[in-house]
């Protein structure tokens, strides 16, 4: 048996950090969602009991050091099951941006194979266990929109932000998100007001929700790599409503009402930056038919 699970990427609207925890993890608070650029992962059964990773981008590992890997394995061990896995991924969302390709990845698979091996767990119960993988993986298992806690892993569903256009632009470079998180200095920076943008999305406001759009961890990704900085300033310039950086980056997104002036905030980045997608916002939740 063969099935297909589409792993879309997110982008965070809202990311701050409040305080590094004596587990050496951060404590977060974000407002996350989810945009209309997906991987597709495709899983079907073996006759033997081994997991194998396909995929034709040369930077998706096809070990354990994935976490569509970790996560059958996971799953595997969880609910005894023996059966192998091959798990083929197609890769649209770039890696390492910022857009939660690999935790998107695992969350798709943690949901196909719980159809494939017939688990009948939860949701909630499959995000418990892609808490166990990485952080964004239990908002990825359930997609939407939604405020993310504790390490990432503590999710609280909000209703879908207004529609619109998101450019999202990739530099061709990467991005250490520990280097990011060790240069963060709490006491100088720049906290977003999450409580404002729940507010400009409960209530629907798209004015609202560009006006307090911010990420804690911008201003540190923007010193370290100049790139990222002419990229935010150049889609401001072409017309985008909000810019920020997603994650640690280096990838910017851009939110544009009209279709008019989002192709000519795409047509203008692609002059000069070769990764760029305009796709919708999405912001609803996954289900589990």
């Amino acid at each position: 048996m063969k099935l297909m699970e589409k792993a879309p990427a997110k982008i965070n609207l809202a990311l701050d950090v409040l305080y590094k925890r004596p587990d050496q993890y951060h404590e977060v608070e974000m407002v996350m969602t989810t945009v209309d650029l997906a991987d597709r992962i495709e899983l079907e059964e073996r006759k033997s009991n081994e997991i194998k990773i396909f995929s034709h981008n040369r930077f998706v590992p096809d070990d354990e050091r994935n976490l569509a890997y970790q996560a059958a394995s996971l799953l595997k061990e969880r609910c005894r099951v023996k059966q192998g896995v091959s798990i083929k991924i197609e890769k649209n969302i770039p890696v390492a941006a910022g857009l939660a390709g690999g935790s998107s990845d695992a969350a798709a698979t943690l949901r196909g194979l719980n159809r494939l091996w017939k688990l009948g767990l939860s949701l909630d119960e499959l995000a418990e266990l892609g808490s166990e993988i990485g952080s964004d993986v239990s908002f990825c298992v359930y997609g939407g929109t939604a405020i993310a806690t504790g390490r990432g892993e503590k999710i609280e569903h909000l209703s879908s932000p207004p529609k619109c256009w998101v450019v999202l632009a990739k530099p061709t470079l990467g991005v250490s998100t520990a280097d990011v998180y060790r240069r963060l200095d709490l006491t100088k920076a720049k906290h977003p007001d999450i409580k404002k943008m729940i507010e400009a999305i409960q209530s629907g406001d798209y004015q609202g929700v560009c006006a307090n759009m911010g990420n804690v961890l911008e201003s540190v990704t923007l010193s370290m790599y100049p790139e990222v900085l002419h990229i935010k300033e150049q889609m401001k310039k072409f017309g985008a409503d909000a810019v920020l950086m997603s994650g640690s980056g280096p990838t910017v997104f851009g939110l544009v009402e009209y279709d008019s002036r989002m192709h000519r905030v795409y047509n203008g980045l692609r002059g000069f930056c070769e990764q760029v997608h305009a796709v919708r916002l999405l912001g609803e939740r996954t289900t589990l038919e």
